[in-house]
């Protein structure tokens, strides 16, 4: 036993090692990567750091459970390197890919997506977990389709709100996007995967708002939605469990509380600066799916309040460059679409701390970025490489064609000048 001991810490040490100097150069690479492809460099800078401290933080949540399931403390990290890999390809790939070539994949895709959801319900197509049937097992890899219909749905609702520009504002418009937002929504929760259809709810709300609802529609709709959220949640058992304690998991610490109790314990153990980058105590199966949903406590019990709010603000960042990248779209459709991406990202995390910290039920969303999980985090990086894009086209083509979308009934914003429009306006008035 001794012996196992010795090697697992030797073993732990050079994978630390080896993470670590994985990060230091992906985060090297960022801003030559942004330079070469003439994109957005922060937002890829913030992408590309999100993604290297959740690779560095799911093996520190992960290499116990790695070692006592299957004998190897990277086993983890390892299959999420893989999800680093495609999400890496992809993010280059749609960086550099026209958007505008995406308005003709939005039927398609959907099509495709509706079918994959009916599919993956099927017995011995989709695999069964804690008795939620939402992946596709495909050799090593598990693909949950539910997790890359938050894209897909975004895509469609994009150029579906684009093509009716005004028309959006009519009652008639909003029950035909309901009717297919209920569909996506439905087949979604016949999966049990509650927290992708709540990401995808408030998502459509964004874009219906952005795509130049009437407030009175918005609040209509909003009221139905949670009426019906409610709803669904007080009908099951385990959800109507999860709301009754909440906002006291600690009044039945070893029932149906423990995983937010023990959660609590985690980030208040960690205090201002934490135990330390590996030291954490409740990644040692006291806190399940520490590197999956709850990997932000592991982060608040290592690296403490620092770690916690480091997080929180690139999370911040991040939404400060989408909406960026979406006010100097240089069309409705790009402005969309950006909107909607920032959206999803946006929202995930603060479903996802919101849980973790104890501020709302807990749901099953992962920490975008940073979470255990191959789909979801591939899926994201491709989300960003196509706001990379719109950003760098918004900047190219600097106000002269820039669209916006609706805010509030004011049919857009007056657009930011860019460095060469008051280059050109100064040169206008001498």
């Amino acid at each position: 036993m001794a012996a196992s001991a010795g090697s697992f810490d030797r073993n732990s040490g050079g994978t630390w090692r080896a993470a670590s100097v994985l990060a230091a150069r992906a985060l090297r690479a960022a801003d030559r990567a942004a330079v070469a492809a003439g994109v957005d460099g922060w937002l890829l800078t913030v992408v590309i750091g999100l993604v290297a401290f959740g690779l560095v933080m799911v093996y520190s949540a992960s290499e116990a459970l790695g070692y006592l399931w299957y004998h190897n403390p990277s086993y983890f990290f390892e299959h999420q390197l893989i999800g680093v890999t495609l999400g890496a390809v992809g993010m280059v790939v749609m960086a550099r890919f026209d958007y505008h070539r995406l308005r003709g994949l939005a039927r398609p895709a959907m099509a495709v997506m509706v079918v994959l959801l009916i599919a993956v319900l099927v017995p011995h197509l989709g695999t069964q977990v804690y008795g939620a049937q939402r992946w596709f097992q495909l050799g090593p890899l598990s693909v949950q389709p539910s997790a890359v219909s938050i894209a897909v749905v975004i895509l469609f609702f994009a150029r579906w709100l684009d093509e009716r520009g005004g028309r959006v504002r009519t009652l008639s418009a909003v029950r035909d996007y309901l009717v297919v937002l209920f569909l996506i929504l439905g087949l979604i929760l016949a999966e049990r995967d509650l927290g992708s259809a709540l990401v995808i709810t408030g998502v459509a709300l964004v874009l219906l708002a952005l795509g130049g609802a009437l407030k009175r529609h918005l609040v209509l709709v909003t009221g139905g939605l949670a009426v019906a959220a409610l709803a669904l949640v007080e009908l099951v058992a385990y959800r109507a469990d999860r709301l009754a304690h909440f906002l006291n998991p600690c009044a039945d610490a070893l029932g149906s509380g423990f995983q937010n109790c023990q959660a609590l314990y985690a980030l208040g153990s960690g205090g201002l600066a934490g135990v330390g980058l590996g030291n954490s105590v409740l990644k040692y199966d006291w806190l399940p799916e520490a590197h999956t949903d709850f990997i932000f406590a592991i982060i608040g019990e290592e690296l403490g309040l620092i770690g916690t709010v480091a997080v929180i603000l690139a999370f911040l960042f991040l939404a400060w460059r989408g909406i960026r990248a979406s006010m100097r779209s240089p069309d409705r459709f790009g402005a969309l679409l950006a909107g909607g991406i920032t959206a999803w990202i946006c929202i995930e995390a603060f479903i996802n701390v919101g849980a973790v910290t104890g501020v709302i039920p807990t749901t099953g969303i992962p920490l975008p970025f940073i979470s255990y999980g191959g789909t979801a985090l591939a899926t994201g990086m491709v989300g960003m490489g196509i706001l990379c894009n719109i950003s760098t086209q918004g900047r190219s083509q600097g106000t002269v064609h820039r669209a916006g979308v609706d805010r509030w009934g004011r049919n857009g914003w007056a657009p930011d000048a860019g460095p060469r429009d008051r280059a050109g306006a100064a040169r206008s008035r001498s």
